[in-house]
C-alpha cells in the first residue's frame, strides 16, 4: 500500500489548528469522559486554592533543629 509520511513541522502546525481544537458536533455528553465530571471541577478548584494557599505562606523547614 502506499504510505503517507508527514513531516514533524507539520505535525506541531496541525496540533494548534482551530479544527483539532473543537470537538466534534454530535458528541454525546458524559460526565469524566467527554466532559469534565463536576466532582473534578470541584477537586481542581480545591487544589487550587491550596496551591495559592501554599505560595503565600513563607517557607519553613519540616524540622526544627537544636543547636
Amino acid at each position: 500500500g502506499t504510505h503517507i509520511i508527514y513531516d514533524h513541522k507539520f505535525l506541531l502546525e496541525c496540533k494548534n489548528s482551530p479544527v483539532a481544537r473543537t470537538p466534534p458536533c454530535c458528541l454525546p455528553q458524559i460526565p469524566g469522559v467527554t466532559s469534565l465530571a463536576q466532582s473534578s471541577l470541584v477537586k481542581l478548584e480545591e487544589l487550587k486554592e491550596q496551591n495559592e494557599s501554599k505560595e503565600a505562606m513563607p517557607d519553613q523547614d519540616q524540622f526544627e533543629m537544636d543547636i
